[in-house]
C-alpha cells in the first residue's frame, strides 16, 4: 500500500481525490462550459424600417427583434465602420419599460457617417455584476 502512494500513479490518484473532494464540497466547477449562457436561447433580428429594397442604406433607420431566456432586460448596441474606422455607436434596451423607448430605432448616419457604406454589428448584452455582459452579436452591411 506505501508502495502505491509512492509511485507516480498513486500521486496522481491522490491528486484526483483531492480535486474530486475539493469541487464537490466547494461546489466549484472546473469543467469548461462551450457556452457563456448554457441553457439560454437567444436571436436578434435587424428590422429594416424604411427601406425601398429590402435592404440597409445609409441615412435609413433600422430596429431589432430581440429574444433571450438569459435577461430580462437585454440591450443592443450597434457599432458601425467604415473601412475598419469606427464611425457610429449607439444602444437601447430592448423591455417593455426601458426610459427612453426612442432609442430603439437607430438611423443610420450621424456627424461622423454622412455618406457610404458600412459595416455593422449588432451585439445583444445586459447588465451583470460588474459591467456588461455579451450574449451574442450579428453583423450586416449598410449600403450607400
Amino acid at each position: 500500500m506505501i508502495r502505491m502512494f509512492a509511485s507516480r500513479a498513486g500521486r496522481l490518484l491522490i491528486g484526483v481525490w483531492f480535486v474530486i473532494l475539493v469541487t464537490s464540497v466547494t461546489g466549484v466547477n472546473i469543467i469548461p462550459v462551450a457556452s457563456k449562457h448554457p441553457g439560454g436561447t437567444s436571436t436578434v433580428k435587424v428590422v429594416l424600417l424604411n427601406s425601398t429594397d429590402g435592404l440597409a442604406h445609409q441615412g435609413q433607420q433600422v430596429t431589432f427583434d430581440v429574444l433571450t431566456t438569459v435577461t430580462d432586460r437585454p440591450y443592443v448596441r450597434l457599432d458601425c465602420y467604415q473601412n475598419q474606422v469606427w464611425v457610429y455607436d449607439q444602444w437601447a434596451g430592448f423591455y417593455p419599460d426601458f426610459t427612453w423607448p426612442w432609442m430603439q430605432t437607430f438611423p443610420l448616419s450621424n456627424s461622423m457617417w454622412t455618406s457610404g457604406e458600412a459595416d455593422c454589428t449588432a451585439t445583444l448584452y445586459y447588465f451583470g455584476g460588474r459591467g456588461t455582459k455579451d450574449i451574442m452579436s450579428i453583423k450586416f452591411h449598410v449600403y450607400a
